[in-house]
């Protein structure tokens, strides 16, 4: 059973930056394409951005498109996403997520490609 746990959320200022982790347990974490989601009060789970298993192919939301950067170590399990330029409309839970066993260099962008999910972790940008 995969296990997915997301960290690094909190209360920062428009224009800051935060980083998130995502921690792997319970499967071969290199075999994982994985990704970021996110969910505002009201609305529904959107994608952020998503990396292949072997980190050659990665794809970001326009929305935010040069300003977070998605990462993976496959030694340590964990996958990241930093997040740079901030503003209020980045406010809401994300999500990190896991598609098992995908095409070599393939990323998914849709919730429902993904079997696996964190619990969220909050992040809150104040204007």
């Amino acid at each position: 059973q995969v296990q997915l746990v997301e960290s690094g959320g909190g209360l920062v200022q428009s224009g800051g930056s935060l980083r998130l982790s995502c921690t792997a347990s319970g499967g071969t974490f290199s075999r994982y394409a994985m990704a970021w989601f996110r969910q505002a009060p009201g609305k529904e789970r959107e994608f952020v951005a998503a990396i292949s298993r072997s980190t050659d192919s990665t794809t970001y939301a326009d929305s935010v498109k040069g300003r977070f950067t998605i990462s993976r170590d496959n030694a340590k399990n964990t996958v990241s996403l930093e997040m740079n330029s901030l503003k209020s409309e980045d406010t809401a839970v994300y999500y990190c997520a896991a598609h098992l066993y995908p095409g070599i260099g393939t990323v998914y962008l849709r919730t429902n490609e993904y079997g696996y999910w964190g619990q969220g972790t909050q992040v809150t940008v104040s204007s």
